[in-house]
């Protein structure tokens, strides 16, 4: 209990808590807006944030994380053009509910179906993570490295059915941390004697060249200009039947326990979340013939859902070390760059820094339901930012920050270099999900197989000796297979008919 007064006494300190309302605003405002994204939000900040303190510049990056959570309806809502993929499902029936004149109704269930998923999802992941890191601490190099490998090959393999390219990412992802020192032994790799890659890829570099630098460069080359629709309807204040929750209950309940779960699962995120919570709650619906025209259900429903992925990825972050989807991956580098280690002695060795991320997204979810219920007219504003005037502050912000975190050209150089890269992803259809959590996890990845190698001494079936690592690797092979195994079972299947 302590600990978590202690991090209350950090953020309600009025700078942190300015910090805060600034990140809350921006992650709402970024995530609204079709096309951007909270990841990117938190990839501009990141360098900014490397002369905070570290307190504040977390509280600051789980502000943007929640409120690009929380502001992703707004755009499927008034537009039906979801603001971020994990509003997808929001669309068929928000803005359905827009076209019968109903936006004030749909907006206002989607505020606090956004605060109903997430502060739930943070109490159960404060209870959770004590347990899960408790279990963890007694895992070995061996489970540790079977535990990423599998977070790796979950993510490459549910690359929306490109598991081939998902793996060619991730490959890429693990090629580029062999960059600098070897980790234990300390040789030098691929440096070619240069001073500025003795110690590898600056993270501030590689993300920023992936996610602001390839997605700006592309949308100037498509000759995108803003979002393609205007709202043209009025929106009143901030009302809610209390019928619309009252009925919703079970939605609610069924909703939030399918993203806490997907949340917590490595690749998974918020973006399927949404969609299955939505098919699950039309089909369990007594009048499934409403969804698509108009339903509240259907919005409640995916919102209830993305939100509680929060919590859910937030557990395996602190917990494991793990990040659960490119978000908390962006945000475990954050911590990184800060100097904590995330994983089973996070809690030991920081518990007030860990108090305070749990507390910081509750604040976070405090914010936007404030900001959402207080400027719900201004909705159709954040819709109309040109990208012309967005684009070239997001860029000069980014290089900005990528130049303070090094302090020299050569950092800048190398984020054009992979924002071709990421240029080059998007042509070639190679997504970036799994690049960043193999780039991300790359590093503890070969610590931990070099220490499994060493105290086996060099028995490598000693993985598959130790039950918690060869049942993490049944599921890395079964995860490989399965793609290639299912049409040759259901071709035999078949033929015996």
């Amino acid at each position: 209990m302590a600990d978590f007064i202690n991090a209350i006494g950090i953020l309600v300190s009025p700078y942190c808590l300015v910090m805060m309302l600034l990140g809350g605003l921006i992650g709402l405002i970024l995530g609204a807006i079709p096309g951007l994204s909270g990841a990117m939000a938190i990839t501009i900040i990141l360098p900014l944030t490397f002369a905070m303190d570290s307190n504040v510049a977390i509280a600051m990056l789980i502000s943007i994380w929640v409120g690009s959570c929380s502001g992703g309806f707004i755009g499927s809502i008034l537009l039906g053009i979801p603001g971020t993929p994990s509003s997808l499902s929001t669309c068929y029936d928000g803005y359905a509910m827009t076209k019968k004149g109903e936006v004030t109704r749909a907006l206002s269930a989607g505020t606090v179906a956004n605060f109903m998923g997430t502060v739930p999802s943070i109490l159960i992941a404060m209870a959770a993570c004590p347990v899960i890191s408790s279990l963890a601490v007694k895992m070995g190099p061996w489970e540790y490295f079977s535990l990423g490998l599998m977070a790796i090959t979950l993510v490459a393999g549910m690359s929306k059915g490109r598991m081939m390219k998902g793996f060619i990412a991730a490959a890429m992802g693990l090629f580029i941390t062999q960059v600098g020192y070897a980790p234990i032994s300390s040789t030098p790799r691929f440096t070619f004697g240069s001073y500025y890659l003795a110690g590898g890829f600056n993270m501030v570099c590689v993300l920023t060249g992936l996610f602001a630098g390839a997605m700006i460069m592309g949308d100037y080359a498509k000759g995108e200009t803003g979002a393609a629709g205007t709202f043209t309807g009025t929106i009143g204040k901030f009302h809610l039947k209390v019928k619309d929750l009252t009925g919703n209950i079970m939605n609610i309940i069924r909703s939030f326990l399918i993203g806490l779960g997907i949340g917590f699962l490595p690749g998974m995120g918020a973006a399927l979340s949404n969609v299955v919570a939505y098919t699950v709650e039309k089909n369990n619906s007594k009048h499934p013939e409403e969804f698509g025209n108009g339903c509240v259900d259907g919005v409640i429903a995916p919102e209830v859902a993305n939100n509680a992925s929060v919590g859910g990825a937030i557990i395996p972050m602190i917990a494991l070390g793990i990040p659960g989807d490119g978000t908390t991956a962006l945000l475990l580098g954050g911590l990184t760059i800060h100097g904590i280690e995330a994983g089973p002695l996070m809690q030991r060795n920081y518990p007030v820094f860990v108090s305070m991320i749990f507390m910081a997204a509750i604040f976070a979810a405090v914010i936007a339901l404030f900001v959402e219920i207080m400027g719900i007219r201004a909705f159709p504003l954040l819709l109309k930012a040109p990208y012309h005037y967005l684009y070239p502050i997001i860029l000069v912000l980014s290089l900005t920050g990528v130049y303070t975190n090094a302090n020299n050209m050569f950092a800048l150089y190398m984020t054009m270099v992979f924002t071709g890269v990421g240029l080059w992803m998007a042509y070639a259809g190679i997504p970036s999900t799994p690049f960043i959590l193999a780039y991300v996890l790359g590093s503890t990845l070969e610590t931990n197989f070099r220490k499994a190698v060493s105290f086996s001494r060099g028995d490598m079936l000693m993985f598959f000796k130790r039950p918690v690592s060869c049942i993490l690797l049944l599921i890395v092979i079964i995860t490989v297979v399965r793609p290639y195994l299912h049409p040759l079972l259901k071709k035999v299947k078949t033929d015996n008919r």
